[in-house]
């Protein structure tokens, strides 16, 4: 009996031990977890952060743009109406012209005709 006895301790040695394995993994693994989860918990806050900075650049993202538009729209409508004024321009000017034009022509034949008149007399 003393053998069994024997046998039944070493076993139960053995067993105690593996336990004791087992539960300094088990320990090990909580500590592996704890710091998995504290890990876990600033990446999420980290994540929560970066996305409210992005919700805000995506804000300030969206009235650049709609500003930008207005600011295209007004330099389209400028552009037109000062193309239309140059256009308006060259019709005055060609206007000008023209009338210069017919004011030395008028200018000439009253010049020649005096001339003519001029010599007539003489």
């Amino acid at each position: 009996m003393s053998g069994e006895r024997e046998a039944v301790q070493g076993y139960n040695a053995e067993l105690l031990e593996a336990l004791a394995e087992l539960r300094a993994r088990r320990d090990e693994l909580s500590e592996r977890i704890r710091e998995e989860e504290a890990e876990r918990g600033r990446l999420q806050s980290r994540i929560a952060a970066l996305t409210e900075r992005l919700a805000r650049s995506s804000e300030r993202t969206a009235r650049h743009l709609s500003a930008r538009r207005q600011l295209d729209a007004s330099i389209a409508e400028s552009e037109a109406a000062y193309g239309k004024i140059l256009e308006s321009s060259q019709t005055l000017l060609d206007a000008l012209k023209g009338e210069i034009e017919n004011a030395s022509k008028a200018s000439e034949s009253a010049s020649t005709s005096k001339q003519t008149r001029g010599q007539k007399h003489s």
